[in-house]
Parts: structure tokens; C-alpha cells; sequence
């Protein structure tokens, strides 16, 4: 068996992995980053992520089932963008706000896991997976808080400390993984980062991926939509990148290409558009060719 090529997961994201018949996929990459059985029940979709194309494009909800019978809701998202830390914060708070029923308890809101998917050199460290969840620490007695038995009795079983009533961080550092695959989970982070399945791996899921993301499978016009995004993807990056050199935030890196895109519109010559943006032709030439 040949290692195959799979289209990118970002895109996957936005289009074969919302179907339920290729739930196989989500559930045997999220089994293996959790370490235990993930059956998904459904997609929670909301009022906000059918407003936001960006939101409904890179990020799903998931309402799942663990192999302990827990019903957890599940955020996935796979983006690129420079404040993503806050964007991780603000995914979880639509969750927390947009899933807890009115009338319900607080203490009926599940236990809510945000894995987060990014390919870019997202804060320092030196791992390429990270886990965080919610401690309080005493400032005197450097204790942990713990949950008092009252409590533990009108919280469901699954509350058995206080860090499971917050929610779950997974950060998968895709850029940061060196290729050294040590375990079914490190297969996963290889397909991640180079989209292909080679054909000794064995990870939960990952077949079902070779067979339903394979780049051959794409039609004609698929393809010419995929070409587009990756092309989008790398003008998009570039530009990240050249904006931070300069000091740019990301609203004005974007904001730039804006203008660079009414000039070119407008008829304006090469040189002068590149005189007025500042930039290189090169530079200026992918954006252009991005619009």
C-alpha cells in the first residue's frame, strides 16, 4: 500500500467532515488525543456560527459521548490566526453561553473540551502538545481548591474535582512536530502537518481518513476550489508575516489588502501600487492574485 496524499484538515473541516457518515474521521482523532472511546452523537450548530462564515468554516461543535457514558461538548477549531490564545477563549464562551438551556442549573453545563488545531508558531515552548485545564491555587497554604461534599452531591458524577467544572484546553502545535512518529497519536499529528497517511500507521480513524480526504477523490471542480484555498492560505500567511515585521496588527494587515486590491481595481499601475503600499512587487502581485 502506497502512503497516500490527503487534502489539507482545515479544509476537510469545511466541507466532508460535517457529514455523518465520516464521523469516523473526527471520532478516531479526538479518541486518541483523549486517550479514551469518542462517539459523536451530533453537530451543534448555532445562531452565530450561521452569521460568521469564518466561525461555521473553521470551528465545530461537537456533543459527544465518552467511553465512561459522560456526554461532553467537544470544540474544534483549526485556524491560523495570530491571536488565537482569545479566539480559543472566545469559542468556549459561545459554547458555555450558547448550550446551557434557560431554566437550567448552572451546574447542568457539561464539561466542555476545546481542541485546538494550529499551524503556525503559536506562543513559545518547546512541545508540540499542550494541556491545560482550570486550578485554584491558595496564596498562603499553596493548596488546591477541592470540591466539600455538599458540593460533590449536587453535581453529576462526573464533576469529581473542581478543575472538571471548567473547560479543557488541547493546543496541537502541528508546526512544532519534527516528524518523529512515536505513537498512534504522533500518526495523527503527521497527517496533520503533511496531509498523507503512510501505510504503517494504525491510529483510530486514520484509515477512514485515507479513504474519505484522498486528494484523487476530489472532482474537477473541487479541486479548483481547493487549488484556491491553498493559494488563499499562503497569500494569507504572507502577508501575516510581513505585517508583523513591520509591526502591523492583523485588522491592518488586512485592511492593506484591501487597498492594495481597490488599486488594482481601479487600474492603478504595478509600480505605483507597490510605491504606495510599500511593498515589493513580488509581495504585491500574490495579493492581487489572491483576490
Amino acid at each position: 500500500m502506497k502512503t497516500k496524499k490527503l487534502i489539507q484538515f482545515d479544509w476537510a473541516m469545511k466541507t466532508v467532515l460535517r457529514q455523518r457518515e465520516n464521523f469516523a474521521i473526527l471520532e478516531g482523532l479526538l479518541s486518541e488525543l483523549l486517550r479514551t472511546d469518542v462517539k459523536i452523537k451530533s453537530l451543534l450548530e448555532s445562531e452565530s456560527n450561521k452569521r460568521h462564515a469564518n466561525d461555521k468554516s473553521n470551528r465545530v461543535d461537537i456533543f459527544a459521548l465518552l467511553a465512561n457514558k459522560e456526554k461532553v461538548i467537544i470544540e474544534l477549531q483549526v485556524d491560523r490566526e495570530w491571536d488565537f490564545l482569545s479566539r480559543m477563549l472566545y469559542g468556549v464562551s459561545k459554547v458555555v453561553v450558547e448550550h446551557l438551556k434557560e431554566g437550567d442549573r448552572y451546574g447542568k453545563i457539561p464539561r466542555i473540551i476545546s481542541v485546538n488545531i494550529v499551524y503556525f508558531d503559536l506562543g513559545h515552548g518547546e512541545d508540540y502538545i499542550y494541556h491545560g485545564m482550570t486550578q485554584f491555587e491558595g496564596m498562603h497554604k499553596k493548596d488546591l481548591l477541592q470540591l466539600s461534599e455538599k458540593e460533590r452531591e449536587h453535581y453529576p458524577p462526573r464533576v469529581d474535582h473542581v478543575a472538571h467544572v471548567f473547560p479543557e484546553y488541547y493546543i496541537l502545535k502541528v508546526s512544532g512536530f519534527d516528524l518523529t512518529v512515536k505513537n498512534t497519536l504522533d500518526e495523527w499529528i503527521y497527517t496533520l502537518k503533511e496531509s498523507e497517511i503512510k501505510p504503517e500507521f494504525k491510529a483510530q480513524g486514520i484509515h477512514e481518513a485515507g479513504e474519505k480526504l484522498a486528494l484523487l477523490n476530489l472532482s474537477d471542480e473541487e479541486r479548483f476550489a481547493y487549488d484556491r484555498h491553498i493559494k488563499d492560505v499562503r497569500i494569507s500567511l504572507s502577508t501575516l508575516d510581513s505585517a508583523f515585521s513591520d509591526g502591523m496588527t492583523e485588522g491592518e494587515a488586512k485592511e492593506r489588502k484591501k487597498f492594495i486590491a481597490s488599486m488594482h481595481h481601479s487600474g492603478l499601475p504595478m509600480d505605483q501600487i507597490c510605491k504606495i503600499a510599500k511593498l515589493p512587487e513580488e509581495e504585491v502581485q500574490k495579493i492581487i492574485e489572491s483576490i
